[in-house]
C-alpha cells in the first residue's frame, strides 16, 4: 500500500507519538508498503525515523496547536497520491486538516488516538478540559466520526476514551501494533552506559525512563524510593527523561529533604545504545504514572527481559499481570512502595522467572511485526 503518515511533530522528546509512529513507519516499510510522512516540524530539524522515508516538513508552525496553513494545500495537491492517510494524534491542526479535506477527496484516514482522550485529564485539568469542550463539537468530535477507523492500542483505552466527552461516534477499533525487538549486543550497551555513569557500576538499579511530567507519577516514585531505601543501601535510582516542563529542580528539592539526592542519578533524555545499556543495567522499570496510554518504554523493557513495576493507570496493565511480568499497583505512594517492597523481597530464582515472563509477555503481546500486518488487514477492511 501507499501510506501517509501525518503528525505534528517527530520530535522523540514530545512524547511516545513520534516513537510510535518511527517503528509502524519502518515496520510498514519493511513488508513492502510505501511510506510517507507530512508533519507541521521546521525543515531544518533532525529526524530520527530512519533511511528511504521521505518526510514532508512544512513548518515552521504557530503554537502549541501547531497552526500551519501550509498543510491543507499540500494536502489537497498530494492526498490522492496514496491509499490511506494515518493521523496521529488529536488536539493539533494536522487532525483537522486531514478531515477538513476528506470533505473534497476522496482518500480514506485512520485516525491513531494514541491515549489523547484519556479521562484523566478532565480530571486533573478541568479549565484545560472546559476549553477543549469547547472545540470538541465542531473540532475532534468531527475528525473521529467521518474517520474510516479510530485506532485504540488497547480495550481499555477504547473503553476510557468514550467517557471523555458527551458527544462521542467512532469506528472503533482495536489493535497493538507494539514495538519492534531490540537491536544491538546487550553486553557492550551496557558497558556504553557504565562508561558514561562510571559510579552506577555495582549497585543495584531502579529506572523511571520517560518524561519528566506530573503524568508519569515522578513525585510518587521519589517518596516510594524513600521509604524503601534506608534498608538497602546498594539501591540507586535512575530518573531518565527530557523536563520540558522545568519540574526538576521541584523533584530535586524533595529528594534533598527526603535524604536521598545522593541516591537518585537524573540522565535527561537517553538513546541508542544508552538507552538500552540503561534499560538492561536495571533490575526493573518503575513507571507509576496517573494516565498512560501504551507506554513504549514498558514495551522496551519488556523486550529485554526486565520486569516492570506500573499502576493500574497503564493501559496494558492487564497483559502484565495476567504474564507475571512485573507488578501492579494503585498511583499512589503507598502502592508503589508495596510494589517495590514485593521485588525487593523476592529471591533471584523468582526475579529470573519475572523476566523470563517479561520476555514471554513482549513476544505474546507488543511484538510489532503481528500487529502491523493486523493493522493493514483492518485498513484494508475498511477502506
Amino acid at each position: 500500500m501507499n501510506l501517509l503518515n501525518a503528525a505534528s511533530t517527530l520530535d522523540l522528546t514530545s512524547g511516545g507519538i513520534p516513537e510510535v509512529l518511527k517503528q509502524t513507519t519502518m515496520a510498514l516499510s519493511d513488508l513492502g508498503h510505501h511510506i510517507e510522512i507530512v508533519t507541521l516540524d521546521d525543515p531544518s530539524a533532525k529526524f530520527e525515523i530512519g533511511e528511504g522515508i521521505k518526510i514532508h516538513a512544512l513548518g515552521p508552525s504557530f503554537g502549541k496547536y501547531h497552526l500551519n496553513f501550509r498543510l491543507i494545500p499540500w494536502l489537497w495537491r498530494n492526498a490522492n497520491r496514496f491509499d490511506a492517510i494515518l493521523v496521529h494524534g488529536l488536539w493539533q491542526y494536522h487532525s483537522l486538516s486531514v478531515w477538513l479535506i476528506s470533505r473534497f477527496l476522496k482518500t480514506p484516514y485512520f485516525v491513531f488516538v494514541h491515549g489523547t482522550l484519556d479521562p484523566w485529564f478532565k480530571h486533573m485539568y478541568p479549565l484545560k478540559h472546559l476549553k477543549k469542550s469547547v472545540y470538541w463539537p465542531w473540532g475532534v468530535y468531527s475528525v473521529l466520526r467521518s474517520a474510516n477507523g479510530v485506532i485504540y492500542s488497547t480495550e481499555e483505552e477504547r473503553r476510557l476514551a468514550s467517557s471523555s466527552f458527551k458527544l462521542y461516534k467512532a469506528n472503533e477499533i482495536v489493535v497493538n501494533i507494539g514495538i519492534s525487538d531490540p537491536v544491538g549486543e546487550s553486553v557492550s550497551q551496557k558497558e556504553v552506559f557504565y562508561n558514561n555513569y562510571p559510579t552506577l557500576r555495582g549497585k543495584r538499579l531502579l529506572l523511571f525512563m520517560s518524561r519528566i511530567d506530573p503524568k508519569k507519577g515522578c513525585e510518587i516514585l521519589i517518596e516510594a524510593f524513600s521509604r524503601i531505601s534506608k534498608e538497602n543501601p546498594s539501591l540507586h535510582l535512575v530518573m531518565a527523561g527530557p523536563d520540558q516542563s522545568n519540574w526538576m529542580p521541584s523533584l530535586q528539592k524533595a529528594a534533598q529533604e527526603l535524604n536521598i539526592a545522593s541516591r537518585i542519578t537524573w540522565t535527561g533524555m537517553l538513546k541508542g545504545d544508552l538507552k538500552w545499556g540503561a534499560i538492561l543495567s536495571a533490575e526493573c522499570l518503575v513507571l507509576p504514572s496517573h494516565s498512560e496510554n501504551f507506554g513504549v518504554v514498558i514495551a522496551e523493557s519488556l523486550a529485554c527481559g526486565v520486569p516492570v513495576i506500573i499502576t493500574d493507570k497503564v493501559n496494558i496493565w492487564r497483559e502484565i499481570q495476567v504474564e507475571g511480568a512485573g507488578f501492579v499497583s494503585t498511583d499512589d505512594v503507598s502502592g508503589v512502595s508495596q510494589s517495590l517492597q514485593r521485588w525487593l523481597n523476592l529471591d533471584d530464582t523468582e526475579k529470573e522467572r519475572l523476566g523470563a515472563n517479561a520476555k514471554k509477555c513482549f513476544l505474546k503481546n507488543f511484538e510489532i511485526n503481528s500487529g502491523v500486518k493486523r493493522f493493514i488487514e483492518i485498513i484494508q477492511n475498511e477502506m
